[in-house]
């Protein structure tokens, strides 16, 4: 393991098979979203999205995955003549980019929960192609404890779950376990967090060991037609399937299937 590039606050760790981890690094302020956090989070995704990287883990230091936003930042801004106004714009929509960036990756994003996650660091962790997370982790969207309803974050939860599980999370504003969020939908697994790294890292090497070319195809029409009524979800799978058969990587891979060999993609 070698780490290639490293931030204050985010780490980058290069593992093997073009598998990179992005590693939430701020343990002492919880991984707390701080604008310096989140520019740092953006810069790295950026970055991956045309680096020869293959799949991407998410995970962090410490015992809480991320706390959401800054608080202390949040209540700072409220001392400027617009009351915060102007700085809370800037810090929702920053925080907004990058959970789009992340859903629109060109890579997959894996989320490595091993602790809590609350408010845009529950909607951070959601926002991940597949999230699998250690038996004492945690997750909750607590804003209405504080008077503030997590109305970003229920963009990420409400996508991942049924509105009656987003609701009741955004309602009452509960802790509810790994296990409960299983259950529910919200994550791929629970495992015990001695297994945690070793799971991550099977289903990594699994999806580097695909065509990216393929991958990335794939990825950018599931969030596409998922949001579309049937008839136009048939409609457009139907055009990437087709492009996606013209594609040397899919008559490369139907080549190696029939002839019972390992395919050679492109990308």
């Amino acid at each position: 393991m070698s780490t290639d590039r490293q931030s204050s606050l985010v780490k980058i760790t290069e593992l093997e098979n073009g598998i990179f981890k992005i590693i939430l690094s701020d343990p002492s302020h919880q991984n707390t979203l701080s604008e310096k956090m989140i520019d740092e989070l953006q810069s790295a995704f950026d970055h991956f999205n045309s680096s020869p990287s293959r799949v991407i883990i998410l995970s962090s230091t410490g015992k809480v995955f991320s706390a959401g936003h800054d608080l202390k930042e949040l209540k700072a801004a409220r001392s400027h003549p617009d009351k915060g106004k102007e700085y809370f714009q800037s810090i929702l929509k920053k925080c907004s980019r990058l959970m789009q960036t992340i859903v629109n990756h060109s890579k997959p994003v894996i989320a490595q929960v091993d602790g809590v996650a609350t408010a845009a660091g529950c909607q951070l962790a959601l926002s991940c192609d597949l999230v699998y997370a250690s038996s004492n982790s945690r997750f909750a969207t607590p804003g209405v404890n504080i008077g503030l309803f997590c109305s970003t974050p229920m963009v990420a939860l409400s996508r991942n779950t049924t509105s009656k599980h987003s609701m009741e999370m955004l309602l009452t504003g509960e802790l509810i376990s790994a296990d409960d969020a299983e259950k529910k939908g919200l994550i791929n697994k629970s495992v015990n967090e001695e297994e945690l790294e070793n799971l991550i890292l099977e289903k990594a090497t699994k999806i580097s060991s695909k065509s990216g070319t393929t991958l990335k195809i794939g990825k950018k029409a599931f969030y596409q037609q998922i949001e579309m009524p049937l008839a136009e979800a048939y409609e457009y799978a139907s055009k990437v399937m087709l492009e996606n058969m013209l594609d040397q990587d899919a008559k490369e891979g139907i080549e190696a299937f029939l002839e019972k060999r390992s395919p050679n993609w492109k990308e």
